[in-house]
């Protein structure tokens, strides 16, 4: 993989991303007003579902999702049997990672004259999400890129090629992407600049983590409130030692409410060794965690096992947690997630079939030969799980 030093393109120039947050806020609080007032009115629901997912995606707002269900029960009520309730519905339903459920909707939505566009973009995305039929949603992808050459028809491809390990082309899309951009907002520039972040500094085999910091601050300049932006950023001034660096870019996230941001803040504070301080912030993170889960199980069970296994210190809901993303969403990521924590709590027989199945699933894939599970070998997995050491 190339070097290329990608931060030398020219920016697109983007209104000022405090400016577009507090318009966004703005507009949110009108949209629902409308809506409480005439929820039949044309296109209010679907607005609002757009504002919410960017208050969830950048301002780390989890409580859209709780504000959605709201939107959706009150469609429901008002309207039940409408394709544009199903429709929205399957939106929402998507959006928490409820994809069987989103699925049924889009169904519906299909049989009472949904257009077609609109729900063949959705199967894609859940498709894509849920790694499934991926030849024909690559095809799907390319071919929308082409015709249309948009920012929002190049991220997906780009994300696509990402999860099948294609990472060269998938810096190419985003890149392309970002040069092709001629409208002036800033959460869609901030988007491609975080994917790319993400690409080199935790998909590609070996990170190129000053590479991703260069994204992920560019995201930051373009929209200073992204919350994961910054988590990811403090995560790599983390692991180089710059802990001081970690602690600013944290603190101004944490009255978002994402559990992550407290997860990663008590992180660095045990690096610095203020370990009151720490303890605090991980009880917070832990409440978090526990509270989103309880709501949101399978939009949070990756992020939930990520914490776990981590500085959340407790292995075995990990590995529950893992292994409900994965019967979610059996994506490569989430198969290497689910057999990396059986391993490490010692749960041979629960690890060799997650690679026997994984195999199965994505063996026949050109990006299953890079993932670490090409590696393990099935037959040494089994032969450990039931060695005399292993063995009730």
């Amino acid at each position: 993989m190339s070097e290329a030093p990608d931060l030398e393109i020219d920016f697109a120039p983007a209104t000022s991303g405090d400016i577009a947050v507090i318009n966004l806020e703005s507009a949110r609080e009108q949209s629902w007003s409308r809506f409480w007032q005439a929820p039949h009115r044309p296109g209010i629901a679907e607005y609002i579902v757009e504002q919410e997912h960017l208050a969830a995606q950048f301002l780390g707002d989890l409580g859209a999702l709780d504000r959605l269900g709201t939107l959706v029960n009150q469609l429901a009520r008002v309207d039940a049997e409408s394709m544009r309730t199903t429709l929205v519905s399957a939106q929402v339903a998507s959006m928490k990672h409820r994809f069987a459920e989103a699925r049924d909707c889009l169904t519906q939505a299909e049989v009472r004259g949904a257009p077609p566009v609109t729900v063949n973009r959705l199967s894609l995305s859940i498709d894509q999400a849920c790694g499934a039929q991926l030849d024909a949603v690559l095809d799907a992808r390319r071919r929308l890129a082409a015709e249309s050459g948009r920012l929002e028809d190049l991220v997906p491809l780009g994300a696509l090629l990402a999860d099948l390990r294609e990472f060269d082309q998938a810096n190419r899309i985003y890149l392309r992407a970002l040069r092709g951009y001629q409208d002036v907002s800033p959460f869609a520039l901030a988007w491609v600049c975080f994917q790319l972040g993400v690409l080199w500094g935790e998909l590609v085999g070996e990170p190129q983590w000053g590479r991703a910091a260069q994204w992920y601050r560019r995201a930051i300049e373009y929209l200073p409130c992204y919350v994961k932006a910054r988590v990811h950023l403090a995560e790599i001034y983390l692991r180089d030692g710059r802990t001081g660096d970690a602690e600013t870019l944290l603190i101004p996230a944490v009255s978002s409410g994402d559990p992550e941001v407290c997860w990663r803040l008590a992180d660095v504070m045990n690096a610095m060794g203020r370990f009151a301080d720490a303890d605090a912030r991980m009880q917070v993170a832990r409440s978090g965690f526990d509270a989103l889960l309880a709501k949101h199980l399978l939009a949070f069970a990756d992020h939930g096992a990520e914490f776990f296994s981590g500085s959340g210190n407790d292995a075995c809901r990990a590995l529950e947690l893992a292994t409900v993303n994965l019967a979610n969403r059996p994506t490569l990521r989430a198969f290497e997630q689910a057999y990396t924590i059986a391993v490490s709590v010692g749960e041979t027989l629960a690890a060799c079939g997650i690679l026997i199945a994984a195999t199965e699933h994505w063996g026949t894939t050109a990006g299953f030969a890079l993932s670490p599970l090409a590696t393990c070998g099935i037959d040494g997995v089994k032969n450990h799980a039931y060695s005399p050491e292993t063995s009730p």
